[in-house]
């Protein structure tokens, strides 16, 4: 899947889960933060859970969200790139 969260990696496959990853464990902190802020929950991951430099989040996407639901939260996690990631 091409991400247009660039400079993160995006990691989804043909499960549910779908994995940003970011690098920095604050990073990681921060973004899970606002994405809840904007009614996203997403699930923030660092180590010991991965290696040290691979922290990421992770969100998971189910046939009950609507179109709309997937673009809000798309549209979330671009915001929140602008505001964290320069």
């Amino acid at each position: 899947m091409v991400c247009k969260l660039t400079p993160v990696v995006c990691f989804c496959a043909v499960l549910s889960l779908c994995s940003l990853q970011l690098g920095d464990a604050k990073l990681a902190g921060a973004f899970a933060e606002e994405m809840l802020q904007r009614g996203i929950y997403v699930v923030g991951f660092s180590f010991p859970v991965v290696p040290r430099g691979a922290a990421r989040i992770r969100t998971q996407i189910s046939a009950a969200h609507s179109t709309e639901d997937i673009d809000r939260a798309v549209a979330a996690f671009i915001e929140v790139k602008q505001k964290l990631i320069k």
